[in-house]
């Protein structure tokens, strides 16, 4: 833990307005006007007179589900947030000085997995079309992708990774910390939860005695949704707070609308397991699995050798299973032939942004300038 007793110089965390044309009327109804934080290091201003100086590399933070850009600028307690722990690297020279781009990529499913889908918004189109260039105009930036890189946990982890596999063209380096992989053991284990969650609000409560499963299951190994979904997210979208089980369970929808989405199916998307038997749709979950990171990389190979950099790591007792995911995803990295860091260290899933004491000066080093 450190105590808040920083003597260095801590940089100035700058927060923009962007209006959004590819978020503009998306499915969910989300903003399309959105806060963009953007830390600059304590050098950004050093000898710097009329929009003229030192350009710098930039790190991109993709926040993990339930999270934003923003809250990675929040005083912590006993820790630090993203700025303070770049400024106390820079002063240790661990790394030198990047400019950190905080993007607010919040959803009403809960977040997103930074990718486009039709029934969440077109998230990766939103940070590599938009927001990038945006900020290139905006601040004295090294505009280049071998000098651009993103990072992130949890989900943000996983859009690193699908980033690096699917938009070398900007991105030079990247960093997965516990990003989800593996999906088989991530995400099926968790789905009997969220099914009896879901069926809290199910039209026709199941009584006592004799059952039809053969009418109860009617349409429901399609992965459509007969309403109970619709009904779940109405009542949790007006609750003050969410209960774990709910979280969870939102959890699980907004990975269905970001993997298996359909604009013809209610909700604009489908689900990968039937709502009343609990049975594995294949055809669904084909869907998900095309969308695990451990299934593309003899696909992306071409594209992952090209990076500077890629570097993961995980907890060891991960309490989402997701170690098992990178320890896959390092094999078929392994076997394909590019390089990569991998790690692992005593801890679970919650609260390792001390991890990034390791991947930031891992990104930076594969970054700086000549």
């Amino acid at each position: 833990m450190t105590l808040k007793r920083a003597t260095w110089e801590a940089g100035s965390v700058v927060v923009l307005e962007h209006d959004s044309k590819i978020l503009r009327g998306n499915a969910l109804g989300d903003p399309h006007v959105r806060k963009l934080a953007v830390w600059l290091p304590p050098q950004y201003n050093e000898g710097a007179t009329r929009g003229r100086g030192r350009r710098f590399p930039v790190l991109y933070d993709m926040v993990g589900f339930m999270g934003s850009g923003l809250s990675h600028i929040a005083w912590r307690n006993f820790t630090e947030n993203i700025p303070e722990r770049a400024a106390r690297l820079i002063h240790e020279k661990a790394m030198g000085p990047a400019i950190i781009v905080l993007p607010d990529c919040f959803t009403a499913l809960g977040g997103n997995q930074y990718v486009n889908s039709s029934a969440v918004g077109d998230y990766a189109d939103y940070l590599t079309q938009e927001i990038v260039p945006f900020v290139d105009r905006e601040f004295r930036t090294l505009a280049s992708r071998d000098h651009r890189g993103c990072f992130g946990k949890s989900s943000g982890g996983y859009g690193a990774i699908i980033h690096g596999m699917k938009y070398p063209k900007t991105w030079g380096a990247i960093a997965d910390h516990s990003g989800d992989a593996y999906f088989d053991f991530v995400y099926w284990h968790d789905w009997p939860n969220t099914l009896n969650e879901l069926s809290k609000y199910r039209v026709n409560p199941v009584k006592p005695g004799p059952i039809d499963v053969t009418k109860l299951e009617k349409g429901a190994d399609a992965g459509i949704d007969d309403g109970r979904v619709k009904r779940f997210l109405d009542a949790v979208w007006g609750k003050p707070k969410l209960s774990m089980a709910e979280g969870h369970a939102i959890m699980n929808l907004c990975m269905a609308a970001t993997y298996d989405p359909d604009p013809k199916a209610p909700n604009g998307f489908r689900l990968p397991f039937n709502l009343e038997t609990g049975e594995l749709i294949p055809e669904r979950w084909k869907r998900w699995r095309d969308n695990d990171p451990v299934n593309l990389v003899t696909k992306y190979r071409s594209h992952l050798q090209s990076l500077r950099g890629i570097y993961i790591d995980c907890g060891s007792r991960d309490q989402y299973h997701i170690h098992y995911g990178t320890r896959i995803l390092s094999k078929r990295l392994h076997e394909a032939d590019i390089a990569h860091r991998y790690e692992e260290f005593d801890d679970n899933h919650s609260d390792v942004d001390y991890r990034m004491d390791v991947s930031l000066p891992f990104l930076y080093k594969a970054l700086k300038p000549a």
